[in-house]
C-alpha cells in the first residue's frame, strides 16, 4: 500500500504515525494493499482556500479529502470488517489525499485536552473513511461513520499499547 505523506505546513507532526494509522484503518476496511493513498498537511492560509472553493464554506477546516477512483465499502461489509473469503476485492485504486491542518487539529486537541497527534490520527481515519465513501450528512450516517471510526482508533490504540 502506497502511501505518500507531504508536509507543507509549519508544524512538525510525526508523519510515520499518520501513515500507520492510514493503513490500520485501510487494513481494517478490507482495502487491497496495491491502493495508494496521499496525505497531505497545510497552514490555515491553504486550507482556508480549499475549504473556500470546494465547499463553498468559510475559514479553515480540520480535514478534507479529496476521492480519486470511487471504492464504496458500505454495502460490502459490516461494521469495517474485512471478507476473508475476499480480502483484495476493492483493489487496486487511487483513493485520492486527505489533507490536514494541524494548526486547525492543534486547537481542536487543547480544547479536547489530549495531544495534537491524537487529533491528527483522528482526523487521518475520519479522512480516509470519508475516501471510502462513508459521509456524516444525515443522521444515520453520522452514526454509522463517526460509530466506525471510534472503533477503527480504539483498535488502532490497543495495536500501539495505548
Amino acid at each position: 500500500m502506497s502511501i505518500e505523506v507531504a508536509n507543507e505546513s509549519s508544524h512538525t507532526v510525526d508523519e510515520e504515525a499518520l501513515v500507520k494509522v492510514a493503513r490500520h484503518v485501510l487494513d481494517a476496511m478490507g482495502v487491497s494493499p496495491l491502493a495508494e493513498l496521499s496525505l497531505l498537511l497545510v497552514d490555515v492560509e491553504h486550507m482556508t482556500e480549499l475549504h473556500v472553493r470546494w465547499m463553498d464554506l468559510p475559514g479553515p477546516t480540520d480535514v478534507m479529502a479529496f476521492p480519486m477512483d470511487e471504492l464504496d465499502l458500505r454495502g460490502s461489509r459490516g461494521a469495517g470488517h474485512a471478507h476473508e473469503d475476499k480480502p483484495d476485492e476493492h483493489g487496486p485504486a487511487m483513493l485520492g489525499d486527505v489533507v490536514l491542518c494541524p494548526p486547525v487539529a492543534e486547537e481542536q486537541a487543547r480544547e479536547a485536552g489530549h495531544a495534537l497527534e491524537d487529533e491528527l490520527e483522528l482526523l487521518t481515519a475520519h479522512g480516509v473513511l470519508h475516501l471510502l465513501g462513508f459521509d456524516h450528512e444525515e443522521p444515520e450516517e453520522h452514526a454509522e461513520m463517526f460509530g466506525l471510526q471510534g472503533t477503527l482508533l480504539e483498535s488502532w490504540k490497543a495495536s500501539r499499547g495505548r
